[in-house]
Parts: structure tokens; C-alpha cells; sequence
């Protein structure tokens, strides 16, 4: 079942494009907007799966509706944006963007880029909720970014030697760790440094 939207872009030829590609593929369009504080009321309101937010916009800004978006949890965040340059790409990235994709895109290249999104906000919340299970307050935000590290680090070696996908790397780690009732850091350490033993190594 494919997910709930809100799309916030400034041109509306653009927002068109998107809305007309995301119903073709069985998303649904909860929500458009061409500002950025509009964007936030949005996702406040119906919660979506996803956020597609366009970098420059009025009211807001892209990375601004983005941090605040993610400051609540509330949705995977796709950012949009006409400028390639790294610097912009990692401030995307460090409020809360999980994918982001140059304008002019195609099809070809949206819907990877959603799926990518989707999947990394499925792990943050499966993490989040491993954390939560461990001790309600006494895990620090440090503590959940080396763990975030961690799994990071194991999926690229699952990707690099094993061929699997990003997703399929990450449910590996989730299924071992809940069959060995253990923690998906534990699981990951042990990939990284070798001692975990991978099916069809």
C-alpha cells in the first residue's frame, strides 16, 4: 500500500508534475502547499508518510519546514531542490532530510528517491522504538547516534559483500537482532568487525 503525501513547491507547474506521478503510482495526496509554514501546519494535521518539500520557498524555507518537521518525528522528508551544490546537501541532511532530488527530475528518479526516504524513516522509528524498549530515559542522544553509526556502517558491508539492498540490508539486521533477542547495535558491531556469520557468506 503506497503512502500518504503532502507536497510543499512553489511552482505550481512543478507541484502538478508531482501530484500527477505520486496518484499514477498509488500514493495519496493529503495535502499542497507553495510555502514553507503551510507545509508545517500540513503535516501537522494529517500526519502523512511523507513530506516533499522544496528547498526555496516563502513563508519558510525548505530546510527550515524540514527541521521542524523532523524536531516532531512526524514524517519521512524528501527535499527538492534546483541547486546540486554539497553545502546545500548536507544542511538538507542534517535537518532531517532523508532523500533529496535535483530539479529537473524525472519520474525515474522520483519514485527511488521516495522509496529511500521511506525506508530510512522505517529504520529510524524502528530504532527509536529499540531504544525506548532498552531504558526510557537513561539512552542519550549520543547514545542513539552511535547506534544509528553502527547500522549504517554494518548495511554498507551487508550492500558491499553481500549484494543486498538498503532495505534488505536493514531487515536483516532487525530480523537477527529479534531472533537473537538482542539489539540491532549489537547485531551491527558484530557485522562490522566479522564474527557475525551472514547466510550464503
Amino acid at each position: 500500500m503506497a503512502g500518504r503525501v503532502v507536497i510543499a513547491e512553489d511552482e505550481a507547474i512543478v507541484r502538478l508534475d508531482l501530484r500527477e506521478i505520486l496518484e499514477e503510482e498509488g500514493y495519496e495526496v493529503v495535502g499542497e502547499t507553495g510555502r514553507g509554514d503551510e507545509a508545517v501546519a500540513l503535516v501537522q494535521a494529517h500526519r502523512p508518510d511523507l513530506v516533499i518539500l522544496d528547498i526555496k520557498m516563502p513563508g519558510m524555507d525548505g530546510l527550515a519546514a524540514a527541521r521542524a518537521i523532523n524536531a516532531e518525528r512526524r514524517s519521512a522528508v524528501l527535499i527538492l531542490t534546483a541547486f546540486s551544490q554539497r553545502d546545500l546537501i548536507e544542511q538538507a541532511r542534517d535537518a532531517g532530510a532523508l532523500a533529496y532530488l535535483v530539479k529537473p527530475f524525472q519520474k525515474e528518479e522520483l519514485l527511488p528517491a521516495i522509496e529511500v526516504a521511506l525506508g530510512r524513516y522505517a529504520e529510524m522509528q524502528a530504532l527509536e522504538a529499540e531504544n525506548l524498549a532498552l531504558s526510557d530515559d537513561k539512552r542519550g542522544l549520543e547514545d542513539r547516534l552511535e547506534t544509528r553509526r553502527w547500522v549504517d556502517r554494518a548495511k554498507g558491508r551487508l550492500m558491499d559483500d553481500h549484494a543486498m539492498t538498503e532495505s534488505a540490508a536493514f531487515g536483516f539486521i532487525q530480523q537477527t537482532a529479534m531472533n537473537r533477542r538482542s539489539t540491532m547495535r549489537q547485531v551491527a558491531e558484530e557485522i562490522v568487525e566479522g564474527t557475525l556469520v551472514v547466510p550464503g557468506s
